[in-house]
């Protein structure tokens, strides 16, 4: 790779150096008339007065400083800020590098009575490889978690469970700041509930990831930008919570700033109790099951505890460069109790009714330790950044299941106590690196992800005839998973007039290797996983994966943008487990350590315009996964002690799945006081494979369609409804039926807008439910599942030094030193 990389970097070096001996420097700065700051991310344009076809130009740093690379001549320079008038001077003769000195921009009191300031409104910039949504006031996840937030995210879908989806599949990466991070979890998204929605600043919706970003989900990527202040001296909020069912959240942050360092600190408590309810009625057809009929009726209880601190320090070793350290620590004490009612059925008559109790503890910690440095080698984007960060979590699970029969007698068919510790380190080595080349970009880069996962089980069971618990030998394992990842790539863009360019290929290496330790016996073992596979294996993986994205500017309020991309899915460490879970006697979860990475090529076409009052973004998309993970139902062959057949759950590679969308988003603002913004995304999918003699082939449509309404009100007050329903769908087994949800919200500021009040309703009416239907040649199963029901929140914030109407401007970037933003070559446009 190095015999490319050096040779490329030494020619464009050769060729910046031989343009600088022709070139002369246009530089100034910008800065308000009022009160003299500087204006970061001010545009600056310089046109050619004999070809107006000749334009370049820059964005102003956080100093307000710009710097230009030109030839000799004359020219038109225009100065661009939102909200302030243009400065615009024409016929300018520059024969040698030239210092502008202060350009002073004068607010734009006409314009400011129309556009409302954009810290309050949701505003969407179309990149050349993403969409960037600047997360506005939404009333209605106040008090609530990132994972509600990503439910307001156009493009995005959470289900009832909490999993993500990216245009509906679930194949997506969740990025904190550009990185892997235990503030978003380790391979779920229980931890995206236990962070504030008030944290977040922007999320990035990356269909068609470039070069830069791992090559992981074949959806593409969530990246969760989360909030830094850069106000000078000492600001922060608290944040309170409460709600029924109860809950109770309290979160501060705190930030000191200076021209030498920044501190920032963010403290967290929450208490949670949501319950949660599930029902599966099945029927069984064939002869192997003693019962004709089962119903399950579940109630859920959760009552979780946790504390979260998140400190960190950014020094500024010099004007260009910085080195930032931060820590990071989460522990939680949860425990969920879980109460299933058996009807058991014989000729439609009711034969036997049990009762089960799953009573499960857990002790979580996480943390995380990163560094980060950066050097702006010069003002023209020329960078160096590297990181390393260290992620650890370690879960102690106790549950207890106990389940009696309570017609026609009350004997103890099983008492259990299950042990689990789960354990997970993770290490990122980072270096990327930024070489502007006048209109054009070149970057190079490492990312190195080592994580290892060691689940340790143990299962005892009670022996009612001596009354001493025994340790089941043939389900007590350890099982350890490690996943290495090693990656290289390399990226060029440049604009051609209207036209912008970026080109990228990663090379990554991926090794998965798993062991189990078990006193199980090999037959034993065969017929507990059902299949042929070697449980001690080392796999390796190599691969390319190239990125184009291309976006044409019909005029600067449209664009038409292309994209392709090879994507990797890599199957997550309880995909592989092959040791079942234990939720339910006769339905279990069952991972396939025979499982290979999935492969997926996607394209996307995406078209945007904007009008004064309303902005168009719209896409239409095809991906095919080959070897793609899909969750099949089946019998294992085996009944419990009461005779009842097990049915269990697993993942399986199938030869592939295609999908073709389309979607489109709308925001627009009728009138001063109210907001609207909505968005509908339908696609076209088709599965095709097959596993132990059964045909999982199958083609389906579905959609999904969200509409959020703002209302300004007299007296300071806002009104919020955020409606989404997600249309019925099915592969080869299940069919799922539709589900619609509303949510409302009203809010209130108080003290001379230092504080804000707000009241709002999760899931309004209680429908924020899952209804499936699965038929096998065997069974039928007819369930619902209802996560969280029904949630009121009441909560307050209180801002100190730090302005609720903070006015962002058109800065295209956020100051998120050591992130994946670095360095990034900007194309498109924004509004």
């Amino acid at each position: 790779m190095h015999k490319i990389i050096v040779p490329l970097f030494l020619f464009a070096l050769f060729a910046v150096n031989t343009q600088a001996q022709n070139s002369i420097t246009i530089s100034g700065k910008v800065v308000d008339q009022d009160s003299g700051q500087p204006l970061e991310y001010a545009t600056f344009v310089l046109q050619s007065s004999n070809d107006p076809a000749q334009v370049t130009g820059g964005i102003t740093d956080l100093d307000g400083k710009f710097e230009v690379e030109a030839s000799p001549g004359q020219y038109n320079i225009r100065v661009e800020y939102i909200s302030y008038k243009t400065y615009a001077r024409t016929n300018q003769t520059y024969s040698a590098s030239t210092n502008l000195g202060s350009i002073i921009l004068a607010p734009d009191v006409a314009q400011l009575q129309e556009v409302e300031v954009v810290g309050e409104k949701t505003t969407v910039e179309v990149r050349l490889d993403k969409k960037v949504y600047n997360i506005g006031k939404d009333i209605t996840t106040s008090g609530g978690n990132v994972s509600d937030a990503l439910g307001n995210i156009p493009s995005v879908s959470v289900d009832v469970e909490g999993a993500i989806s990216l245009r509906g599949n679930e194949n997506v990466r969740i990025l904190i700041n550009g990185k892997p991070s235990a503030l978003a979890g380790f391979g779920s998204t229980d931890a995206l509930r236990q962070l504030p929605a008030d944290a977040i600043e922007k999320v990035e919706v990356i269909t068609s990831p470039s070069a830069r970003y791992d090559a992981e989900g074949t959806a593409g990527i969530l990246n969760i930008i989360l909030k830094k202040e850069k106000t000078l001296g000492i600001n922060g909020s608290v944040n309170t919570t409460v709600g029924i069912p109860f809950n109770a959240r309290a979160t501060t942050n705190f930030n000191l700033r200076t021209e030498k360092f920044n501190i920032f600190n963010t403290l967290g408590y929450f208490h949670r109790e949501s319950p949660g309810e599930g029902r599966n009625d099945n029927t069984y057809l064939s002869d192997t099951s003693q019962f004709d009929r089962i119903i399950e009726e579940r109630d859920i209880s959760r009552n979780d505890d946790g504390f979260n601190i998140n400190l960190g320090m950014e020094y500024f070793l010099t004007d260009k460069s910085s080195i930032t350290g931060s820590v990071f620590f989460r522990w939680s004490d949860e425990n969920d109790l879980t109460e299933n009612d058996n009807q058991r059925f014989i000729d439609n008559d009711l034969d036997s009714r049990t009762f089960r109790t799953e009573d499960q503890g857990e002790d979580d910690r996480s943390s995380q330790y990163s560094l980060n440095y950066t050097n702006n080698i010069n003002d023209s984007g020329h960078k160096l950044t590297a990181d390393f960060q260290y992620s650890t979590d370690d879960e102690d699970l106790l549950t207890v299941i106990k389940e009696n029969n309570t017609f026609p007698n009350d004997n103890l068919l099983a008492l259990e106590n299950i042990y689990e510790k789960q354990t997970q380190d993770d290490i990122l080595a980072q270096i990327d690196y930024v070489l502007p080349m006048g209109d054009a970009q070149f970057e190079a880069g490492y990312r190195g992800n080592f994580e290892k996962e060691v689940n340790d089980y143990q299962l005892d069971t009670l022996n009612q005839g001596t009354g001493n618990f025994e340790t089941n030998t043939d389900l007590t394992n350890i099982f350890t998973y490690h996943e290495n990842v090693n990656a290289l790539y390399t990226q060029y863009g440049n604009k051609y007039g209207k036209f912008s360019v970026l080109l990228g290929l990663r090379l990554e290496n991926t090794q998965m290797k798993g062991s189990v330790d078990s006193d199980i016996d090999g037959a034993v073992l065969d017929e507990l996983i059902g299949q042929d596979v070697d449980l001690n294996f080392d796999k390796n993986y190599l691969g390319l994966f190239p990125t184009i994205n291309l976006v044409f500017e019909i005029s600067e309020t449209q664009n038409i943008s292309l994209g392709y991309n090879r994507r990797i899915n890599r199957p997550r460490g309880w995909f592989i487990n092959p040791f079942p879970s234990r939720s339910s006697r006769t339905n279990v979860f069952q991972g396939n350590p025979d499982l290979d990475p999935a492969f997926a090529n996607a394209f996307d076409l995406g078209y945007m315009k904007r009008w004064r009052t309303l902005t168009f973004t719209s896409s239409i998309y095809y991906q095919k996964e080959t070897r793609s993970f899909e969750f099949i139902t089946e019998e294992t062959g085996q009944v419990t002690s009461d005779g009842i057949q097990i049915i269990r759950s697993l993942p399986i590679n199938l030869s592939t799945n295609e999908r073709v969308g389309a979607e489109a988003g709308v925001m627009y603002s009728p009138a001063k006081w109210w907001r609207l913004n909505g968005s509908v995304n339908f696609f076209l999918f088709s599965t095709d494979g097959e596993f132990n003699n059964v045909d999982y082939g199958a083609s389906n449509s579905s959609f999904f369609t969200r509409l959020s309404s703002k209302f300004t009100l007299p007296a300071k007050m806002e009104l919020q409804a955020n409606s989404f329903y997600m249309g019925p769908r099915q592969n080869a087994q299940t069919e799922t039926d539709a589900m619609f949800s509303l949510d409302m919200a009203l809010s209130k500021d108080l003290f001379q807008d230092k504080a804000t009040l707000s009241l709002n309703v999760s899931d309004m009416f209680n429908s924020r439910r899952r209804q499936s239907y699965t038929q096998t040649a065997s069974f039928i199963r007819d369930s619902e599942f209802q996560w969280r029901k029904r949630q009121v929140n009441l909560s307050f914030i209180y801002r100190f030094n730090q302005p609720k109407d903070r006015r962002q401007g058109n800065r295209p970037d956020g100051d998120e030193r050591g992130g994946e933003e670095q360095g990034e070559f900007k194309g498109g446009g924004n509004s």
